[in-house]
């Protein structure tokens, strides 16, 4: 049975993979992105891509009643593919104005469409200190001075906004460090790691088979307790796109 899934993030890392796996299981894939170019990426995948700017509610909330999606998810980064630190002080702050900003104007545009189900990625490394592996009833860490504690603001009021919106079934998936293709970084790093396309099958999965909740989704590294997602989703950290393929 085809399913109508808006997908907003879908040029991104995780993005990419995911609207591939999606449109190979039947789905049908409305997909965001910023990008012209990006977009004609997307259709050419299978995807009907919708060139927007997050924070613009209007266009969002126009793009996601149009395409009368059963489920929404929100995949929505703004990474740089680089190590420099300045950079990243910079993509902190522009990610926590997404996560807070942006993922209330998704919210708002999934219940005008009627949506009740919402996917959301959120990040595994906020944890605070206690003994590892770290469960997802661990508490998250006191909130940093500066850029850090912009990101925990930011993971703090997306998973707020996902988990407690009345009438939204919210699932929101804790990644590790994302290595490989689309990150920047292609080894991958100490503290629990997690490859894109497997942090992209989690979200298949958990549109599929997920209950909503808090999910970590990383390696078994002995940093995050990773068992409940492969308990609700029968996922798998290992997961590569070619598998798909096989």
């Amino acid at each position: 049975m085809t399913t109508t899934i808006f997908l907003a993030g879908a040029a991104g890392a995780i993005g990419r993979p995911l609207a591939r796996l999606l449109v190979a299981a039947g789905h049908r894939v409305v997909g965001t992105t910023r990008s012209p170019e990006r977009a004609d990426w997307l259709r050419s995948t299978g995807v009907d891509p919708a060139v927007l700017d997050v924070f613009d509610a209007e266009a969002v909330r126009k793009a996601v009643v149009a395409a009368r999606p059963k489920i929404v998810i929100h995949q929505l980064t703004d990474l740089p593919r680089t190590s420099d630190p300045a950079a990243i002080d910079v993509a902190r702050q522009k990610n926590a104005r997404i996560r807070i900003e942006g993922t209330r104007i998704l919210v708002d545009a999934a219940r005008a469409a009627g949506v009740t189900r919402l996917v959301a990625q959120s990040i595994a490394f906020v944890y605070g200190p206690g003994p590892t592996p770290f469960s997802e009833e661990a508490p998250l860490m006191a909130e940093p001075e500066g850029n850090q504690g912009a990101t925990l603001r930011g993971v703090r009021a997306l998973e707020a906004a996902v988990l407690g919106t009345p009438g939204l079934a919210g699932i929101v998936l804790r990644y590790g460090r994302l290595y490989g293709p689309g990150t920047g970084v292609e080894v991958k790093l100490a503290g629990g790691p997690i490859h894109v396309d497997a942090a992209a099958h989690a979200a298949l999965l958990a549109v599929e088979r997920g209950s909503p909740g808090v999910y970590n989704v990383a390696e078994d590294d002995g940093t995050f307790a990773i068992g409940k997602a492969r308990a609700a989703f029968g996922w798998d950290p290992g997961f590569r796109l070619s598998m798909a393929r096989s």
